[in-house]
Order: structure tokens, then C-alpha cells, then sequence
């Protein structure tokens, strides 16, 4: 009679549903919580999307996709990065981990590493054999990462019952937030192929259900035109379709509607084109609703993690730019894209049977070159002529030449050997850069190594670096340009600040065990993964030190 009694005061208190008639006094609280999962967790990262194309193409999108997620989930309009740097390699693993790079160690795509003098690759992995494709683009895998992500945990905490699945266009959009010990991790190889590829990582051939896939017409079907989904005119969002801040395509004079993809394909490295429109993102959708079914995902009582990162939107903006005509088309699609995954999640799974986030791994800048047209600050800065600029600076100082190894992602990585070797003192060096740096126009803010070791920052840029620092990888000196200041073209858009327009990004929760609403109390992103790992009831990921956004769960 008392087990009774107290699973009907569970049932009342916290709103759990018993599967099964309480009739026996045998039945056990572990129950009642199972019961309370969702059967699969869908976690959805669209790359570069800045916060406010939800409310820009707003009135562009129908019920069944955005809107859907904001209207009868719970949206959190100020939730920003952390950290420095904003790209997507360290996106990925902190919305996945719940940590930032000081710890995960993913400091950026791409980085220069001291100890093997040599530039490395996030998810590369020189041991890893390509499944899928002859070609090198299988070698990889999430080696680089050193923290658990909450499809770690959920898998250690089902006994491997529960599975694990990656998808994207880029490798690290699936390897990343999959995690270590993921069933699969698939991204999309073009080039000649046009194929779903993976890792011996994960397995040693793919599945017939892939194979399938690939050998389908399915990619080859979006080599066709692409044009405005609504009539072009209607467009008002965003600037003009022929300007200077665009990039567009080899094979086409002017970067405006419409494109011919078949045709330009040649000169664009075949299906890879397909990555810079928005249907790449119409193959994602096609690939992962395949996987659902396929893989069983959500069938059973042990709750399935999908992963799923749309890239296409980020090659789109680094194209085309924030303010183009092809990002809000792209958009528009992907909010259809998006209303077609839900439809066949509530098919295959069931509307009361899955939980989903949607965010996004980093914003995106205006293109410089139209903010300055426009009379706001901005501007460029080569990397190559900061390093000239820093080499002869420390020539001078020091006596000594080639005293600076790299320049990479911000941050001076200096010849530790040679420094030691001519008995020279790194610390007076370090804070000599900084005090050089921080005396250039372009530059914000500049901390040596010692700096981001010793003191401990709470806010502003200083807190965004010192997450973004991993004092075993990063280099001696980081430093942030000054607003709307990048390394890149003087057409498309990119990111990697510490700045709103970087770190400012969706985050939606919608589905079972989350309420409906809205907040705009400030919000990290590195809380994703703890607040999922409590309402799964699992162990929050190793590195994870934030808090659980309590608020958004019933």
C-alpha cells in the first residue's frame, strides 16, 4: 500500500506517467522516471544563422517549420557564445558538450600546433581509413575533442542501448556533436561523387540503407536551377540582388538570381556546388529522415540521440552575405526543410515522443566593405601584414629575427627554442606584443598566455578569451579586432569575434518534457547540454560547468 501511495505522489507532484496500471505494489520509481524520456532527442545546429533572421524573414515562413518551434516551444531570444572564437569546429563541440575550448580543446577549425609545428584539422585523424570513398575526406573522426558530449553520457547511461547518429554536410557538423561513441557520424563528400560518407571510426562499410541513398538520383536531382522560391520582388529583408559585396559563382558574371547549377557545377567542383545553396539543406532533410526510419531511432523504451547540422546556410553567407537576397532564400527553404523533418518526426516517432533544440554554432558580420558604404566602422586586416608588422617590432625590441612562429586564429605563437635559446624572457616578450598590438588600429583587445593563466575575468571580451584559451594548444598572445574588423574577402560575410553579431544565436527548445514560452534573460550556450542530460536524468558531460536552464522544462 505504501508503493502505491507514493507513485501516486510522484504522478501528482512531478507530473510523471506510469506505463503501466499502478495494480502492483511491485511497480518502482526507475519506471515512472523512464517513462518521463523522450524516446529520441533531435538536436538541430544551423550554421551561421545570426538570431535575428528568425525575426527578419519572420512573415516569409510558414506554421510547420520556425514558427512551429516558436509559437509552441520555448524560445530564448538572448542566448550568446561564451567564448572566443566563434567558428564552427568549437560551436559544435560546445553546444554538444556544455563546455568551451579551455576545456573540449576544439580552439577553432583549423589551428596551429606548437608541439607538431604543424597546422591541424579539428576532426582529422591521419589514422583513420575513409568508409564510403576512396578519397581522404573519410579521415577523420572526434579524436581532438577530449570531453564527453550528452550523446556520450546517454549511451554510457543506456549500456549502449540507446543509439547515436551524426549528420551534416561538413564532416565536423557530424562528427563533433555525435560524440565518441556514436553508432554513425555521415557527412556529404561532393567533388565527382555526390555521396554520404563516414569513418572506420565508426564502422567499417556503410549500411545498405546508404548505399542506397547514395546511389540514388536523389543529389544529382538538385543540379537543376536555383531561383527565388518566392517572387523576388517580395524580398524587401535584404539588399539588392546585384551589388559589390557578393561573391557568386565561377562561370557567372554577376552573383544575382537565377543559377543555373547544372551548368556552373562544372567550374565549381561538381556536387560540391550544392553545399553553397539551399539544397544542401533539402539533402540533409532527405538523408536524415532516411536515418529515422532506417535505424529505428525513437522505436524503443532506450532514448536515440539525432544529430543534425544544416550547412549549406553558412557557405551561403560566407558567399553571398549577411544582407543577400541568397541568404533570405535560403532561409525561406530551410524553414520548409525544416516543416518537412517534424512531419516525419511525428510520423516515425510520435509528436509526444521527441524533444528538440534548434541553435546555431556562431553568427555573422555585415561584409565590412557595406558597413564602411554605409559610414559604420569597419575594415580588414591582413594577417600576413600583421605578422611583417610583429616580426620587425620584435626585430627591433630584441635584436633577434623570426622570434614569432604563426599567426593563426588571433593568436602569436612564438619560438619558445630559439627565445630560450638566446636566453631571452618569453614573459616580457608576451607582454611586449601585447602592449605592440594593442597600439594598432585594427586591434581591441590584446592578454599574453601569462595574463589568461593568472587572472580571472567575469564578463566582456577578456571572459569570451579566457573561455576560448586552452593553455595546452593556444598561443602565447590572443588578441579581438576592433568591431566589424576581419581576415577574410572584401565580399561575403564571416565570424570569430567576441562581438553581438558573432555570439548572438537562436536557441529554441520544443517537444516533450518542454514548456512553452519565451525569455530574453541572458543565456549561454554551453547550458544546451546540461539542461538535455537533466531531463534525460543522465550524467552531464565530463566537462560541462554550466547551468541547467531549469526554466524551459516542465
Amino acid at each position: 500500500m505504501k508503493h502505491i501511495i507514493l507513485v501516486l505522489f510522484c504522478a501528482l507532484v512531478f507530473n510523471c506517467k506510469p506505463t503501466k496500471s499502478v495494480k502492483s505494489d511491485t511497480l518502482e520509481i526507475s519506471e515512472i522516471e523512464k517513462s518521463t524520456s523522450p524516446k529520441l532527442v533531435v538536436g538541430i545546429v544551423v550554421d551561421q544563422m545570426r538570431y535575428d533572421y528568425l525575426t527578419r524573414f519572420y512573415e516569409k515562413y510558414n506554421n510547420d517549420g520556425f514558427k512551429r518551434l516558436i509559437i509552441n516551444g520555448y524560445n530564448l531570444k538572448n542566448n550568446h557564445y561564451n567564448y572566443i572564437p566563434t567558428y564552427t569546429g568549437p560551436g559544435h563541440a560546445s553546444i554538444f558538450t556544455g563546455a568551451t575550448p579551455k576545456t573540449h580543446a576544439i580552439i577553432s577549425n583549423y589551428w596551429y600546433d606548437k608541439y607538431l609545428d604543424q597546422s591541424v584539422y579539428c576532426a582529422g585523424d591521419d589514422y583513420a581509413k575513409s568508409v564510403g570513398t576512396i578519397h581522404k575526406a573519410g579521415k577523420m573522426s572526434p579524436r581532438r575533442m577530449k570531453t564527453t558530449t550528452f550523446g556520450d553520457e546517454n549511451r554510457l547511461f543506456t549500456q549502449f542501448k540507446g543509439k547515436t547518429i551524426g549528420i551534416s554536410i561538413k564532416d565536423r557538423g557530424a562528427i563533433l556533436p555525435a560524440g565518441h561513441t556514436a553508432n554513425a557520424a555521415y557527412w556529404f563528400h561532393g567533388k565527382k561523387e555526390g555521396a554520404f560518407i563516414t569513418s572506420d571510426f565508426y564502422m567499417n562499410s556503410l549500411p545498405k540503407w546508404v548505399n542506397d541513398f547514395n546511389t540514388s538520383t536523389i543529389a544529382k536531382s538538385y543540379l537543376k536551377e536555383w531561383n527565388t522560391l518566392l517572387p523576388i520582388e517580395s524580398y524587401v529583408e535584404s539588399g539588392s540582388d546585384l551589388n559589390n559585396f557578393e561573391g557568386g559563382f565561377k562561370g557567372k558574371t554577376n552573383a544575382t538570381f537565377p543559377y543555373d547549377l547544372k551548368t556552373l557545377s562544372v567550374k565549381n567542383k561538381n556536387f560540391d556546388i550544392l553545399k553553397a545553396t539551399p539544397y544542401g539543406n533539402s539533402l540533409i532533410v532527405d538523408f536524415a529522415i532516411e536515418a529515422i526510419k532506417n535505424e529505428a531511432l525513437g522505436k524503443d523504451n532506450h532514448t536515440d540521440v539525432l544529430t543534425v547540422s544544416f550547412s549549406s546556410t553558412d557557405y551561403v553567407g560566407h558567399n553571398f552575405g549577411v544582407n543577400s537576397k541568397e541568404v533570405e532564400d535560403t532561409y525561406i527553404r530551410l524553414d520548409r526543410d525544416l516543416g518537412r523533418l517534424l512531419k516525419a518526426l511525428d510520423t516515425q516517432v510520435g509528436k509526444e515522443n521527441y524533444t528538440l533544440f534548434l541553435t546555431s554554432d556562431h553568427g555573422a558580420v555585415e561584409v565590412p566593405a557595406y558597413l564602411k558604404s554605409k559610414n559604420i566602422p569597419a575594415g580588414y586586416v591582413s594577417e600576413k601584414d600583421l605578422n611583417n608588422v610583429l616580426d620587425q617590432y620584435l626585430n627591433e625590441q630584441f635584436k633577434f629575427e623570426g622570434l614569432i612562429k604563426k599567426i593563426n586564429n588571433n593568436q602569436v605563437f612564438l619560438d619558445v627554442a630559439k627565445i630560450r635559446a638566446n636566453k631571452l624572457s618569453l614573459n616580457i616578450i608576451e607582454e611586449s606584443l601585447v602592449n605592440k598590438l594593442v597600439e594598432l588600429p585594427q586591434i581591441y583587445k590584446a592578454y599574453s598566455s601569462k595574463t589568461m593563466q593568472t587572472t580571472q575575468f567575469k564578463e566582456g571580451i577578456p571572459y569570451l578569451l579566457q573561455n576560448g584559451y586552452n593553455q595546452k594548444y593556444s598561443g602565447h598572445v590572443i588578441y579581438d579586432m576592433e568591431p566589424a574588423y576581419i581576415n577574410y574577402s572584401k565580399t561575403g560575410s564571416t565570424h570569430g569575434s567576441g562581438l553581438n553579431y558573432d555570439t548572438h544565436v537562436p536557441l529554441l527548445f520544443y517537444g516533450a518534457g518542454i514548456k512553452q514560452g519565451e525569455t530574453l534573460h541572458k543565456t549561454e550556450i554551453t547550458s544546451i547540454a546540461p539542461t538535455i542530460s537533466a531531463l534525460l536524468g543522465i550524467s552531464f558531460p565530463n566537462g560541462s560547468s554550466s547551468k541547467v536552464l531549469e526554466f524551459v522544462l516542465e
